[in-house]
This record gives structure tokens, C-alpha cells and sequence, in this order.
């Protein structure tokens, strides 16, 4: 496949895929946007600012210039103990701190150049769309085409630790080494105790294992100890974090040096950022769900297998050394960069532009706009199927009731697969095993979707449905396809009748997009506080993530983390009591005040005892640290250092903390401090209860959606203009709704009227 070549049967737009495969996962475990608003009291200054300094530069004593409403900042959601600050005393500590205030100015009018300097470079091009339409998937994508190929992983490096095999060390090939290593990285999860995976691995491991004669025989997969590989890689995550920031930084821009070739391509003589521009490197397949190849071996991708697609005349980038690219193609149609397959499952992989591309923005608007304009004729569409259900051809009545239940419930198509491929299907494929009936007109729906998710339903269905799905069991059989005499592409075809690129996947978007709008309007509470619209929003996508089957898995550590929102909600709740007490003080007749007469909630003498005793714990550990830090400053500059009498002093005054705290805790009022009057003491109070009401929300939205992934659908099925529109209409903030990465993906959304609707 040397020189130029054709790729046969590779789709000219495959980044059109809607699932999320090449999606790091971090991005698509996004957290909740759902955030309390800064609070711009006094609270957010830190404590050490608030203490008064002698003049001598000293530490003064903590005890006596302790305020009874310290030990809680109120920035962002988390709440945490105010540090306390080590003076040094200098002279010239002003002017340092002038130097670094002026030294993060100049960083941020940087950053805010460049800024401006990457949002002229962007190409526009939905600015020229209403001249030059949205082209069509057979069309000339470009004219000039360049980049640098693709970036493979580094080759491996032996470390030469010896796993154990029936007690005893043995020596591997570097081969069989890396693939053990694989497995040893993997010890402590899920999957390494998954019999499948296992079976999978060692069966491959074997393979790998006779290609060297050297390598010892190994028959039994539970005589093998992969601890003393695993006990290595854990030191050298260890070192890694022990690694100094000057280090990390070297490392980083090393990293950064390596990549930057890699990361943009020249198409029609505009710079376009590359997407998923590495091959992905050998390692053990996961897979979702129950995949039954999770555990195979990934084999490390040679250049003899990667196509590029250049323009003509086009540098061809160097491929590694001893080696040559597996063809060359001048394909014009095709937006995709570098194309492989992959062993395990045989997908064709390829590498396209990033997702903030023309390309990919304009496959994202005509994906969208053919969805939006399902709407002009899915009346009519679902008239005839309606009509069709009691159709004497059993093929259009079988059509008829898939559509049915692709319109209705958003399933996708599905298409049939081998033996040796995950048992996924989708409408089409659906077998007899998969519904099971109960009158008069209930179906229960059991089956592996896509990524071998499993998608478990329960829906009342019209008469004549339940009447066809049972007359269909009845015919096939156990084991036979419900839906015998139809096939994706046929029910496609048809669709393409009733509006030209119609299929089931536009359904699909169409419903998650026409459901996402009709929730939002229904749900959105104009009064409502921006929390509580942004609680609907979520429980709107949630929704389309539901209709969809987007599930995941609910965290490990899901509990603990409702319970420490929960910790952050009493923390809060602590801190008003403080200034209800506070504000009794300034102003009596509060006390009568409804507002302000009842104590706070959940707020437990044993849990306030120990939360004084966690602040004054992270106040001493600050101390300490903050005096660590200032004598290594004194002597880089080759001044005396801080006596260790003065971290005792302030570490003394931290534990006479816990006096104040009790006694605090205890007393009905407690005295203000100068300036401090009882309007501001409301003010603040206030703003307590909007935090303490936003953390609520967030533990709500966080609870909601501990299963559903909410994301999948905002990136691949929800009209992104909906959200625009939403955001606008309230005055949210898209970055509230939307993260940076889809803010930029979908700059063409933001193109809309007000009051414009999907």
C-alpha cells in the first residue's frame, strides 16, 4: 500500500459519528455547571490580612484579635479555615508585593492579547454561510491540504522487575514484559478481576509470551503475581509527584516541544488546530459495558499501517525512522487527516480536525438543521405509519412499527453483528428475548444498546403496536429477530422518501432536541433565583439523557461526596449562626424578626465541636507551612531566619482558638466588632443563605444525576442554539450551561436571534 493509494470503503466525513469514543474521559465526566456565586463580604479575605501587625513585624497574638465570625471563607462553594499569616519583617515587602501584582497584570493583559489574537484567527465561516449554503457530504471539502502526519507513542523501555510465576521471579522478553505491565497497572480495578478480562489478557499474554523462546512457559494465569510490577509503578508515581515545580515544568515543555508540530494542519492556507493527532498507544481494550473482547490486547500501530490524506504537491511528513507510511491518498471529499485500524474490534480509526473546525462545525449545523427541519413533515410521517400498523404486507406493518418505536422511544436503528463482536443491537436487530409482553398494551424492553450499555424500558404502547410486536414473537421464535424482514438500510431508504437525508439517527436528534425545548419552556421559572433555572436546565437535559439511555456508572466515592456538599452546607450554616448571634448583638430587636429568630438546622453540638476542632487542625497546619515557606525565602536571600519561638507563639494562639469557638458556640449574642453594624450584618446574612441555597441545589443536581450522563447528549444530540437562546433569554451566562470546550466548538450557535426556537 506504498505510494499513492485509495482507501476503499472509508467514509469521506466520518467525524459526523455521534458517539463519544475519542472523547477523553475527563472532558465527558464533566462536573455539574451548577456553582455559587463569590461572596464579596469580608468573609473572603483571609483571616491573615484581617490580624493586625505590630510594628515590630512580629506575630502577634491570635488570641486577642480573634473576630467571632472568622474560620469560614465564603469563596466558591468550598469552606475553609482562613489562614493565618507569618510576617517577616522587611522593608522592602511593599515593593515585592508591588512587583507581583505588576507582574500578574502583565500576565493577564498577555493572556487577554493572545486571547484576542486566537478569536482573530478564527475563521467565521458561518458569517459566509447564508451566501455559500452548507456543503454536501460528496462535495470538495478543500484544495490545499497539509500537516504533519500523526505522533506515535514512544517505543518501550524495559525496567527489568520480575513479576512471579508460581512463587518464583522469571525474566521476560521486553515484549512480554510490556503487556504484563499492562495488567500490573491495572491490578487494583474492576477489571483486573473480571474473568472475562482476564481470560482475554492471558490468552493474548500467551501469544506474545511464545513469540520468544527465552520466555519461560507459563500455563496457569492464577500462579501469576504481578504484585512486584505493580509495587514499581506505584514508586514511580510517587517520584513523580515528589518531583520539584521547576521540574514538572521542564518536563512539560518538553512535552509541549515534542507535540506542537502535530497539533495544526494548513487547509486552504488557514491554520486549523488538530484534533486526536496521537495514534493511540498499546494497552489492554476495556470497552464499555459487558464487551466481551475487554481484556485483548491493543497492539502498538506501525506507520505501515497509517494512510495519510494530503493535498497534491503536498509536503509528505518524515514517517519515524526504519519506517514508511502505509499509502498516500489526495482525497478532497474526505476531512479526515490519517486514517489506521485498530485489531481488536477492526474499527477504522481516524484522525480529523479539532472539534472547533469549519469542517466539524459545519457537519454539526446541517446535522442539526436537517433535525430542525424534521419538524415540517413529522406530522405526516407519523400519520402514515400510523396508518401502516394494520397493513396487510408484513414487511411495511414490520417498518411501520419500528418507526414507531424509533419515534417514540429514540432508539437507534442497530445494524446485526458477528459472533465475536459485542452483542449490542438497536431497533432493527431487537430478538425475541429482548421485549416481553404484558396486557393489554405494556412492552418491557431489555437489551445491550450501543457501547454495551444495557437499556431497560417499560412503556404503555398503542393497541395495534402491542399487536404486531406479538404477532412478530410469534412468528420468529426464541432467538429470531423481531423485526426479520427489515434492515437499517432499508428503513432508511424509506425515510429518505418522506425528506431527502432523513434517517433514523435525525429522528434521534430531532426528538433529544424537540424534548430538550419542550422541557426547558415547561420547567424555567422566570422568578426562580439562577440556581434554581439552572437545577431545570439539568433536569431538562436529564430528560433528553434518560430518553437517549445515556446512563453511567454512579461514582465509587458518590456517597462521600454528597456527604461533604452536606459538611459544606453545615459549615455555612455554622457561620450564620455566628452572625445571627452577631446581629442580636448590634440590633436586639432581631431576636423577634422571623427571619432571623429560629437557630439554624442540622447544626449538632458534637459535629460543631469537631468542625472547630478541623479549623484550628488546618489553621496550625498553615502556620506551620506559611513558616516553612518564609524562612526558605530569608535564606535564599541570606537573612536570619524566624525563631522557632515565634511558630510557637502563633501555634498557641491557634489552640486558644478553640476557647473562643466554645465559648462563642455557647453565648446567646456575640459582641461585633467596631464598624460592624447590623445592616451589613443582614447583608451578609443574606448572602449566607443564597450559598447555603446553591449548595442545596448542588446536591440535588449531583444526587439526580449520579446514573445519567448528561453531557453525551449536549455534545451530540441537543441543539446547542436551544441553550444559547435559553441563556439569553435569562441572562445566564453560557459558560454557566456550557464548558470551554463546547463554548468553542459551538461558536456557530451563538449566531441566533432571541427569540429564536429549535
Amino acid at each position: 500500500m506504498n505510494g499513492e493509494s485509495s482507501l476503499k470503503g472509508s467514509p469521506a466525513n466520518a467525524e459526523d459519528s455521534d458517539d463519544e469514543d475519542d472523547i477523553p474521559l475527563a472532558q465527558r465526566m464533566k462536573k455539574s455547571p451548577i456553582k455559587t456565586e463569590d461572596s464579596d463580604d469580608e468573609d473572603d479575605i483571609p483571616l491573615s490580612q484581617r490580624l493586625q501587625k505590630k510594628a515590630n513585624g512580629k506575630l502577634s497574638p491570635v488570641k486577642k484579635e480573634i473576630n467571632g465570625d472568622h474560620g469560614i471563607s465564603t469563596k466558591e462553594e468550598k469552606v475553609k479555615p482562613e489562614p493565618m499569616e507569618i510576617d517577616i519583617p522587611s522593608k522592602k515587602r511593599p515593593l515585592e508585593k508591588s512587583a507581583s501584582t505588576s507582574t500578574k497584570n502583565t500576565k493577564a493583559k498577555k493572556k487577554a492579547k493572545k486571547e484576542e489574537e486566537e478569536e482573530e484567527d478564527i475563521y467565521k465561516w458561518w458569517e459566509e454561510q447564508d451566501q455559500s449554503g452548507i456543503q454536501e457530504d460528496d462535495s470538495i471539502k478543500w484544495t490545499t491540504l497539509e500537516h504533519n502526519g500523526v505522533m506515535f507513542p514512544p517505543d518501550y523501555v524495559p525496567h527489568g522487575v520480575k513479576m512471579k510465576y508460581d512463587g518464583k521471579p522469571i525474566a521476560l522478553s521486553p515484549e512480554a514484559e510490556e503487556v504484563a505491565t499492562f495488567f500490573a497497572n491495572i491490578l487494583e480495578s474492576e477489571h483486573a478481576q473480571n474473568p472475562v478480562f482476564q481470560k482475554n489478557f492471558f490468552n493474548d499474554w500467551l501469544e506474545v509470551l511464545q513469540k520468544d523462546p527465552s520466555n519461560p512457559k507459563i500455563t496457569d494465569f492464577n500462579k501469576c503475581d504481578f504484585r512486584p510490577i505493580w509495587e514499581k509503578l506505584q514508586r514511580d508515581k510517587e517520584a513523580k509527584k515528589q518531583m520539584s515545580k521547576e521540574e514538572k515544568q521542564r518536563l512539560k515543555e518538553e512535552k509541549k516541544k515534542i507535540e506542537e508540530p502535530y497539533q495544526t494542519a494548513i487547509v486552504d492556507g488557514r491554520r486549523e488546530k488538530v484534533g486526536n493527532f496521537k495514534i493511540e498507544p498499546p494497552e489492554l481494550f476495556r470497552g464499555r459495558g459487558n464487551h466481551p473482547k475487554t481484556g485483548k490486547l491493543k497492539m502498538r500501530v506501525q506507520p505501515e499501517q497509517v494512510t495519510l490524506n494530503l493535498g497534491k504537491g503536498a509536503k509528505i511528513p518524515e514517517p519515524p525512522k526504519g519506517h514508511k507510511w502505509g499509502g498516500i491518498v489526495h482525497d478532497q471529499t474526505a476531512t479526515w487527516l490519517a486514517t489506521w485500524k485498530e485489531n481488536v474490534n477492526g474499527n477504522i480509526k481516524y484522525v480529523f480536525l479539532a472539534a472547533t473546525s469549519a469542517w466539524k462545525g459545519q457537519s454539526d449545523m446541517k446535522k442539526f438543521e436537517k433535525a430542525r427541519e424534521l419538524k415540517n413533515c413529522v406530522a405526516a410521517i407519523r400519520e402514515n405509519y400510523t396508518k401502516e400498523l394494520k397493513d396487510k404486507v408484513s414487511e411495511i406493518r414490520q417498518r411501520a412499527t419500528a418507526m414507531y418505536l424509533i419515534d417514540r422511544l429514540a432508539l437507534r436503528a442497530g445494524n446485526e453483528k458477528g459472533e465475536d463482536e459485542a452483542d449490542t443491537v438497536g431497533c432493527c436487530s431487537l430478538r425475541y428475548e429482548h421485549i416481553e409482553l404484558e396486557p393489554p398494551n405494556t412492552l418491557h424492553f431489555d437489551f445491550l444498546g450501543k457501547d454495551s450499555i444495557r437499556y431497560q424500558n417499560t412503556v404503555e404502547v398503542d393497541a395495534q403496536v402491542f399487536k404486531n410486536i406479538k404477532l412478530f414473537k410469534k412468528q420468529v421464535g426464541p432467538g429470531h429477530m423481531i423485526f426479520d424482514r427489515l434492515t437499517p438500510n432499508g428503513l432508511n431508504k424509506h425515510l429518505n422518501n418522506y425528506m431527502k437525508g432523513l434517517s433514523a439517527k435525525v429522528f434521534r436528534t430531532y426528538n433529544a432536541s424537540i424534548t430538550f425545548q419542550q422541557q426547558l419552556d415547561k420547567m424555567t421559572n422566570p422568578d426562580d433565583s439562577i440556581h434554581d433555572k439552572l437545577l431545570s436546565y439539568n433536569r431538562a437535559n436529564r430528560e433528553v439523557a434518560v430518553l437517549c439511555n445515556h446512563q453511567r456508572t454512579a461514582s465509587k466515592n458518590h456517597e462521600q461526596q454528597i456527604s461533604k456538599i452536606e459538611d459544606r452546607i453545615r459549615a455555612l450554616k455554622y457561620q450564620r449562626m455566628k452572625l445571627r448571634k452577631t446581629l442580636y448583638a448590634a440590633d436586639p430587636k432581631m431576636k423577634k424578626n422571623p427571619k432571623y429568630a429560629d437557630p439554624e438546622s442540622d447544626l449538632e453540638e458534637e459535629w460543631m465541636i469537631q468542625h472547630e476542632a478541623d479549623l484550628v487542625k488546618k489553621e496550625k497546619e498553615r502556620i506551620k507551612s506559611r513558616f516553612q515557606k518564609q524562612n526558605e525565602k530569608l535564606a535564599a536571600k541570606g537573612e536570619p531566619e524566624l525563631e522557632e519561638s515565634e511558630l510557637t507563639k502563633s501555634l498557641k494562639a491557634a489552640d486558644a482558638l478553640l476557647d473562643t469557638f466554645a465559648k462563642e458556640r455557647k453565648a446567646a449574642t456575640i459582641e461585633p466588632k467596631s464598624l460592624m453594624t447590623a445592616d451589613k450584618l443582614i447583608v451578609r446574612i443574606e448572602k449566607i443563605d443564597e450559598r447555603i441555597a446553591a449548595t442545596k441545589v448542588q446536591a440535588t443536581d449531583k444526587e439526580e444525576n449520579k446514573q445519567i450522563a448528561l453531557n453525551t447528549s449536549k455534545l451530540n444530540y441537543i441543539d446547542p442554539r436551544i441553550s444559547v437562546a435559553w441563556c439569553r433569554k435569562y441572562n445566564i451566562p453560557l459558560e454557566k450551561v456550557f464548558s470551554k470546550t463546547l463554548i468553542e466548538k459551538f461558536r456557530w450557535a451563538q449566531k441566533i436571534p432571541d427569540d429564536w426556537k429549535f
